[in-house]
């Protein structure tokens, strides 16, 4: 789970990271990323729009990421803010395929960013 420290909450943030950040696209997830250069901790936030399923679904989507992005935690670097957005095929996919996604996503744009 993630923690309150670790999560994006702001719209304002949200925009702000879609709009200026670097993207890495996949089959089931869009992966924005933007280095602030602050000392913190990175944050993480999901958009995920009724696309993707019910409310149900869409919770289900949303815990998994949650799971994977605390996992992938140690390997952001600080002061970043991640949002991630899940796409229709997300809804039936496994919790390894969104891993295998979010985590090629990550290592992608940290190259970038660097």
């Amino acid at each position: 789970m993630l923690a309150r420290p670790f999560r994006l909450t702001r719209g304002s943030d949200y925009r702000l990271v879609v709009r200026r950040g670097s993207r890495c696209g996949g089959a089931r997830v869009v992966t924005s990323m933007l280095s602030t250069g602050e000392s913190r901790a990175a944050r993480f936030g999901f958009i995920i729009s009724k696309q993707v399923g019910t409310a149900v679904v869409r919770n289900t989507v949303r815990r998994r990421l949650k799971a994977v992005c605390a996992e992938a935690l140690a390997r952001v670097p600080e002061g970043t803010d991640v949002v991630i957005r899940a796409l229709p095929a997300s809804a039936t996919a496994s919790y390894a395929d969104l891993s295998a996604d979010v985590h090629r996503c990550l290592g992608r744009l940290a190259r970038v960013s660097e």
